[in-house]
């Protein structure tokens, strides 16, 4: 059953504000701005701390400014309070999913970081935004969606969630990638839309 107290929005331009304001809070990924696997131009590794921020910063809003998915916001009423990278796999760099026939890569969407803030941890939110997650990669024609899980006991790689979470979710472990994580993956049923998601009255929201 769904949680009224949230509801998710894919980022857009619309929206693009709200999750500048998550991440730049308290606590907030704006150290890497959720870059982690993205593929980034090669003048970041050579760029100070300060610049470093920008640059990857500016890899995620020149995704959304050219309307290309990266993820869904989680609002309690209309605060954000939640993140999920979630994009087509060609997208990031390597991530050692499953193989797919030439022409079905961007078919098969990854997912590879969860952030909460805070004061919304331990209410079952990652939960609610692992749902809508798969929710909107299934309306954008999704028909498989990918994530890189961590070792229940590995000490790195927690933000992209632990193998026996995305277990409970239906979700095959297929092999390891690396030493500490591995693929998990959900087949899911399409029903893709034709338009990216547009800028209405109440910012784009989609209730779950």
């Amino acid at each position: 059953m769904h949680d009224e107290r949230f509801s998710f929005r894919p980022v857009t331009n619309c929206n693009w504000a709200d999750l500048v304001t998550l991440f730049e809070g308290r606590g907030g990924p704006k150290h890497c701005w959720c870059t982690v696997w993205r593929k980034k131009p090669p003048t970041i590794r050579t760029a100070d701390k300060t610049e470093r921020r920008e640059l990857q910063k500016a890899v995620l809003h020149e995704d959304v400014r050219h309307g290309r998915p990266i993820g869904i916001l989680a609002y309690a009423a209309d605060k954000p309070v939640a993140w999920c990278s979630i994009a087509p796999r060609n997208c990031f760099r390597p991530l050692g999913g499953v193989p797919e026939a030439r022409g079905e890569s961007e078919r098969v969407w990854s997912l590879v970081c969860f952030f909460i803030s805070s004061p919304y941890r331990r209410m079952g939110l990652k939960r609610e935004l692992l749902r809508a997650a798969i929710k909107t990669a299934r309306d954008f024609g999704a028909t498989a969606v990918e994530a890189y899980p961590a070792d229940q006991d590995s000490p790195s790689y927690g933000f992209m969630g632990r193998v026996e979470f995305f277990k409970s979710e239906n979700f095959e472990i297929l092999g390891r990638v690396g030493s500490r994580r591995r693929v998990a993956r959900l087949e899911i049923a399409e029903s893709p839309i034709d338009t990216e998601p547009s800028c209405s009255s109440d910012g784009g929201k989609v209730d779950e």
